[in-house]
């Protein structure tokens, strides 16, 4: 009997890209995508953790999930809030962001009735190559890296997603070539932090967008934020990559942030210069 998934998605575009690929591997895999819960065997919360308010509002759905589900939680929130899910919403499953092909098994083993938690950290990235469901036919989501370089105080993404690692400026060319002939003309470049892109296997964002610059064909790309600091050592050659007509410049964001005003400007006056 073929299983139906319904699969709901939070947070952020590498999250989406996650969804997509939960999405594309368990359609392979023989289940049924369904677009309504209660015609769902299987209810995927694939969750973001970042911000409070979307906390809240997804252990409030799982809760007002319909009775009789199964449900497995992937994503940020098992991992960042853990002990809240436990203590206010019921599920079957809890699995970390970005499992790839993994969720078949653990999809198979939750509808069988067993209670899954698999939390502890991926050792490897998933394959860039898995299938992937798009959302919209004419854009593809490319995440670049998982993880990031900063430890930032005030975000808890590094406990969720980990160390930075990166794809090869070749698999990436690869996937956009791939999606490119398959009718997408939008790649939205994703990861928690893309300027971080490279900085452990010896290249970097410049030199990745400059790749795909030299890709035939009509197509554009959106570039995700990117943390002030690891900009200034690439900046120029960042700039020259923005200049390309493929490359939407309204996307070259720098989204400064502190916990305290002096510092904050101070971090301002050395990112733009002069008085802020």
């Amino acid at each position: 009997m073929v299983q139906c998934v319904f699969i709901k998605n939070y947070g952020c575009s590498s999250n989406a890209a996650d969804a997509e690929v939960l999405a594309g591997c368990l359609t392979q895999a023989g289940f049924q995508l369904t677009d309504k819960e209660a015609q769902a065997d299987l209810i995927i919360f694939n969750t973001c953790a970042v911000k409070g308010p979307t906390e809240n509002r997804i252990i409030a759905d799982i809760t007002q999930a319909p009775k009789g589900k199964k449900i497995l939680v992937t994503g940020c929130l098992p991992k960042i809030s853990f002990e809240r899910l436990c203590r206010e919403a019921h599920f079957d499953g809890a699995v970390g962001p970005s499992i790839g092909k993994d969720i078949i098994e653990v999809a198979k083993r939750v509808l069988a009735g067993e209670k899954v938690i698999a939390l502890e950290a991926q050792k490897e990235k998933p394959a860039l190559n898995l299938p992937h469901k798009t959302t919209n036919p004419v854009v593809s989501i490319v995440p670049i890296n998982f993880g990031c370089l900063g430890s930032c105080t005030y975000c808890c993404v590094v406990q969720a997603r980990g160390s930075l690692k990166s794809y090869s400026v070749q698999e990436i060319v690869q996937r956009i070539e791939s999606d490119f002939t398959a009718g997408a003309r939008e790649f939205w470049i994703t990861s928690q932090d893309t300027v971080s892109y490279g900085r452990d296997i010896h290249t970097n964002l410049a030199e990745l967008l400059f790749a795909i610059d030299r890709l035939q064909g009509d197509f554009h790309v959106r570039v995700g934020m990117m943390t002030p600091n690891l900009v200034l050592d690439i900046q120029e050659e960042l700039l020259a990559a923005f200049s390309s007509p493929k490359i939407f410049t309204s996307s070259y964001i720098l989204p400064v942030q502190s916990g305290d005003d002096v510092v904050l400007k101070r971090y301002a006056q050395v990112l733009f210069g002069g008085a802020v």
